[in-house]
């Protein structure tokens, strides 16, 4: 998300309301234009009537508040009405390769019908309410590549160099839909009361960011694309190693580390979860906070020592914490790297490699897999599937639930396990083999032997856990590329799904071609001054 909005904040992207038809209600449709360095697009939203009975976040849904599309080129009548018959639909419908992103939305049912009433009477939106949930929708699914008949991956990252890092046009979606969110409240409170209404302060708008519920479609995505993952992991490791190299801490950045610190305490302080889990958690961090601001004076010579002492001292997300406000501190170290997270992901099998040399590849790369005892109780309870209506993950229980035949290959523990055992009593007869002839013996294992073959290049990608046990939290693989994402807020509804927001506190459609400061890192809520 920061990098998106740097790019388009830096270049300067025109993005302009080239078509509005909304009721007094605000339903109706709204296409934006957006003119970039390399290209024009569209970005077009459907507002339709749901009732309460209808709205639902779970992907099962198949009405929703709002529907949009991110487009290439111009929308014509002819396609626009198109879309109109199909982007509705969401999966249930058919686009065309123009179609680059495929999304819906809900309203806030704390938050939107407040923030209209509030403006039609000429007042601005309780801060202390926004703070609570600090979006006026929630998307429920952004698709692309290549679902629905959509433009793959390939062909956008190939074609149109606006949207070539990975997810720029699902987050570019959702940065659309924050704004479309403020127009449309706007637009409802001043056709309700033309004479009343005041328009939202901007200090207020960025505040509102964009939610989001994520559930178990994620999962599968970490699992699948190891090298991809392992790249994002490697450019986070050398961004930190870098920051660790610098020998010297003078006073303005040690002034502002206090500041982030003093910041990400009072975001953590704002930030409210019904989960009592995360609730701990987020008051351990202050906690973390409040003892690493005691570590930041004049006698901190490098942050080499100071993440050691993280490292003792802390809770795991108050290490991660520091890790990022120390990434904050040096741009000029860091920011070139969001150039390098795309990766070429090819699993091959290298069919001439002995299998002494497999074996040992197992042992080093994957010795947490062969430490997991999974004879043990509950180690294997769990598996995953494609549910026949939607084609979204699902977790099933081997004791209660049908389907464990076409369960999803994501157990990847328990499969190098498995391949290890089988290839030790291979080897004891054939000790000479090479993996070919394990392949002819053993077909079924060729996946797995790829991908222990293929990763062995990389440092990271591969979760080090049991995918299939009886008490794995999906929640936890969600939280990983979430945060990649630079989502926040984080509040988790069960062990499945999380809630979580998006783009608070990043500028607005009209602060673009005004100078710039790219500090939103842990938003707050406004203090506002004068008549509010």
């Amino acid at each position: 998300m920061r990098t998106l909005v740097r790019r388009i904040m830096l270049e300067r992207w025109q993005i302009d309301v080239a078509h509005l038809e909304l009721c007094a209600e605000g339903y109706g449709s709204v296409i934006y234009e957006i003119s970039t360095p390399h290209g024009l697009f569209s970005f077009v939203v459907f507002s339709d009537y749901l009732s309460t009975a209808e709205r639902n976040d779970r992907v099962i849904a198949s009405k929703w508040d709002l529907t949009m599309a991110l487009v290439e080129g111009r929308i014509e009548d002819d396609y626009f009405a198109f879309l109109r018959d199909n982007v509705p639909l969401q999966e249930a419908g058919r686009v065309d390769a123009r179609v680059f992103v495929l999304s819906r939305a809900n309203r806030s049912a704390r938050n939107f019908d407040y923030v209209v009433e509030q403006l039609s009477q000429g007042e601005q939106p309780d801060v202390a309410q926004i703070a609570k949930v600090g979006y006026l929708y929630r998307t429920t699914a952004v698709y692309g590549s290549g679902k629905a008949g959509m433009a793959d991956w390939d062909k956008v990252s190939t074609r149109y160099p606006d949207f070539a890092r990975p997810f720029a046009a699902e987050m570019f979606a959702c940065l659309m839909l924050r704004n479309f969110s403020l127009l449309q409240v706007e637009h409802i409170a001043q056709q309700r009361s033309p004479q009343q209404y005041k328009p939202m302060r901007s200090e207020i708008k960025r505040y509102f960011g964009i939610g989001n519920s994520t559930g178990l479609g994620m999962a599968p995505y970490l699992i699948n694309h190891p090298m991809l993952i392992n790249r994002w992991i490697e450019m986070r490791e050398l961004a930190l190693a870098l920051v660790r190299s610098l020998g010297y801490i003078d006073d303005r950045v040690r002034l502002q580390l206090d500041e982030l610190l003093t910041r990400s305490a009072q975001h953590m302080a704002e930030t409210l979860t019904e989960d009592p889990w995360q609730a701990n958690n987020n008051v351990r961090i202050m906690e973390d906070i409040m003892a690493l601001r005691k570590q930041t004076g004049p006698l901190l010579q490098n942050w080499n020592d100071l993440i050691v002492w993280s490292e003792q001292h802390c809770s795991l997300q108050g290490q991660e914490l520091l890790v990022s406000i120390l990434l904050e501190l040096y741009p000029q170290l860091v920011d070139g790297l969001e150039d390098y997270h795309c990766a070429e992901e090819f699993l091959d099998l290298d069919s001439l490699m002995p299998l002494q040399s497999l074996k040992r590849v197992i042992e080093r790369r994957y010795d947490w897999a062969l430490k997991i005892d999974f004879s043990q109780m509950g180690a294997l309870d769990t598996f995953w599937y494609r549910s026949e209506d939607k084609m979204e993950p699902r977790l099933g229980l081997c004791a209660l639930d049908k389907g464990q035949d076409k369960q999803m290959p994501l157990g990847v523990g328990y499969a190098v396990y498995t391949c290890y055992q089988l290839l030790c009593k291979y080897i004891a007869e054939n000790p000479d083999h090479t993996t070919a002839r394990f392949m002819v013996a053993r077909p079924k294992l060729r996946g797995i032997v790829r991908r222990i073959q293929s990763m062995d290049r990389c440092v990271y990608g591969d979760i080090q856990a049991n995918l299939l046990a009886k008490d794995i939290l999906p929640m936890h693989l969600l939280r990983c590329k979430l945060s990649f994402f630079g989502v926040s807020k984080f509040d988790p509804k069960s062990t499945l799904w999380v809630r979580n927001t998006m783009f608070q506190g990043a500028p607005l459609l009209e602060d673009i071609g005004h100078v710039y400061n790219d500090d939103w890192f842990m938003p707050l809520a406004p203090t506002l001054g004068g008549d509010h």
